[in-house]
């Protein structure tokens, strides 16, 4: 008598076809895997129900109860599903009539200079002078304002790959499976030689030391997480106690990263420069996989939208003809 084939089996299986095609499925791992755990758990027997993907995606672990999340969660299912119902042909389909579409792009919180300058305040007195956890703070969100680096990018980075000498970063290896050079700005360049000289002074220098690092007990001189850095963002932003210009429940770390990304356009546009030469350019730097991507910040933020318009109105406009000349050849 065969064993039956566990779903975890399956999602493994999947996987591995999936990657021998060249897909990465670095995220979907996770929650396919988790998803795959529970149902197991109920002993499930047969095809698999709407009812028990529903409840598994309604499964919030961080007490948010939204809907929106419900319908991420049960769209990472559906390529699976798929592959599934060649050896379970009923397995029942989820769609989007269950908890609706995934919403698509929503507009960010765009910061402005005072709020950035005052959360580098909020992050230095995080601790007294000389306080290296303020520092790393202070730092840290300094970079990620000036370069739109991805958080994860920022907590990822060794202490090897910050050459201060020739004003460089080198992001590895990212959500996109690429590696990038980044120039820095000199006074980027200052900040970060300010906070690895404070740095070298209360962690031991060693070959895979990360840049930042945490700083309170067993965590001292260990990577930094995502986690943290949005623990801490959170706890300084309520205690600025923004206003919120943005769609999503409250400004984000992650908004520093759309904010660095318009003003740089609005820069570009203030400056004459063509933009569609050099968007290519900023989807490089800030390691978009399409420049579709980028070029996004063009039409979802209102800064940009006023420019759109302004553009369409110029090109627009009917040009005076002198006919009496134009029959001139």
């Amino acid at each position: 008598m065969n064993t039956p084939i566990t779903l975890q089996a399956h999602v493994q299986d999947y996987l591995t076809e999936r990657r021998r095609l060249g897909f990465q499925l670095k995220y979907p791992e996770l929650p396919l895997m988790d998803f795959a755990r529970y149902v197991d758990s109920l002993d499930w027997a047969g095809p698999l129900t709407l009812d028990i993907m529903i409840d598994w995606a309604r499964l919030d672990k961080q007490g948010r109860h939204n809907p929106e999340t419900w319908a991420r969660r049960f769209k990472l299912l559906r390529p699976f599903i798929r592959y599934l119902r060649q050896f379970e042909p009923a397995t029942a389909m989820p769609d989007e009539s269950v908890f609706g579409p995934v919403p698509g792009w929503q507009m960010p919180h765009i910061y402005r200079d005072q709020e950035i300058i005052d959360l580098l305040g909020a992050a230095r007195q995080l601790g007294t002078d000389g306080n290296l956890r303020a520092a790393t703070y202070e730092t840290l969100f300094g970079l990620l304002a000036s370069t739109g680096l991805r958080v994860s990018e920022t907590v990822h980075l060794l202490d090897t790959d910050v050459d201060l000498a020739q004003g460089l970063l080198t992001v590895r290896q990212t959500k996109f499976n690429k590696s990038r050079q980044l120039p820095l700005h000199p006074s980027v360049t200052a900040a970060l030689l300010r906070y690895r000289t404070l740095r070298r002074q209360q962690v031991q220098q060693h070959a895979d030391l990360p840049f930042f690092v945490g700083t309170r007990g067993q965590r001292l001189g260990k990577q930094l997480s995502s986690r943290q850095v949005d623990r801490v963002f959170t706890l300084l932003r309520k205690q600025l106690g923004w206003i919120n210009r943005g769609a999503h429940d409250a400004p984000r770390v992650h908004d520093l990263r759309h904010t660095f990304a318009v003003r740089r356009v609005l820069l570009w546009q203030a400056q004459g420069t063509d933009i569609d030469q050099s968007m290519l350019a900023l989807s490089t730097y800030m390691g978009h996989a399409k420049i579709s991507y980028t070029y996004w910040y063009l039409t979802a933020v209102p800064e940009l939208m006023g420019v759109a318009a302004g553009k369409f109105e110029q090109y627009a406009q009917p040009e005076e003809v002198d006919y009496a000349d134009s029959c001139q050849y």
